[in-house]
């Protein structure tokens, strides 16, 4: 399972196409990548799908169903503080326009709602620090559970160096709510420097799936099931995009039960 979603992505020129659903293990959840020089437009539909448009760095102007918003994006990558992003509805056609280099992150999942286009801009990202010295991170709920979509969450969350994130370990696999809700997540890794590493573990504990990844600047994970905690190297701070969909739009984690008594110092949480 995770060799076949460990996709490295390697930037250039438009949009590639990096998680797709069907084939991959993914059910709800696509995920791609836009890359655009200054002045350059970009043409697309959403289809059935929601897409949450996360500017990685850069700024664009956007188009949708008879509206505009200008000189979206402030930051110029990842690290520069919250993100600016869009959202867009299923049967939506949308333009952009790159007004200097610019990389757009396209989390998309299956509409299954009618919705209104909208902007979060980075001012209204909430930001929030989770754990304690070993596993301390800071959160960006971007489209959180309170702001109007069909199934997708997204958020941003980042690692000092040496700090453990997506932890006490915990997993969504199960739609056995209140216990646990089932829905399928993608990261997006970068580095800071860029020639950073950390490690990832996915597993089990009643056995089938259990493999510790190297994780690396631009590295893409899919994770259908699985608990799934993250660890940066000393001297690098790691960053992952998250997105998440699922049967209902209702995330519940489940903690590992070996593990989940580290929660009581502050942990819990992506």
């Amino acid at each position: 399972m995770a060799k076949k979603l460990r996709v490295p992505y390697s930037p250039r020129e438009g949009f590639t196409p990096i998680i797709r659903r069907g084939k991959t293990g993914m059910s709800y959840l696509e995920f791609g990548i836009l890359k655009m020089s200054p002045f350059q437009n970009y043409r697309a539909k959403t289809g059935e799908d929601e897409i949450l448009l996360v500017i990685l760095g850069g700024m664009v102007h956007l188009e949708t169903r008879g509206q505009k918003w200008e000189f979206l994006g402030r930051r110029k990558d990842v690290f520069d503080g919250p993100a600016t992003s869009a959202y867009l509805p299923r049967g939506s056609s949308f333009k952009l326009t790159a007004i200097g280099d610019t990389e757009i992150a396209f989390c998309r999942a299956k509409g299954e709602e009618d919705q209104e286009p909208y902007v979060i801009l980075s001012e209204q990202v909430k930001v929030s620090q989770r754990g304690e010295a070993g596993f301390s991170r800071e959160i960006h709920d971007i489209l959180p559970l309170d702001r109007p979509a069909s199934r997708l969450i997204v958020g941003e969350t980042f690692n000092a160096p040496g700090q453990w994130s997506s932890y006490p370990p915990h997993k969504h696999d199960q739609e056995r709510p209140p216990v646990e809700t089932q829905m399928e997540e993608i990261y997006l890794y970068r580095f800071n420097p860029p020639q950073g590493f950390g490690l990832q573990r996915i597993y089990r504990p009643e056995g089938g799936l259990d493999e510790a990844l190297v994780v690396r600047n631009n590295l893409v994970v899919g994770l259908p099931e699985g608990y799934h905690p993250v660890v940066a190297a000393p001297g690098y701070r790691l960053y992952y995009l998250w997105l998440l969909a699922g049967q209902s739009r209702q995330l519940i984690p489940y903690d590992d039960p070996d593990h989940a008594w580290v929660k009581q110092g502050g942990g819990g949480g992506k």
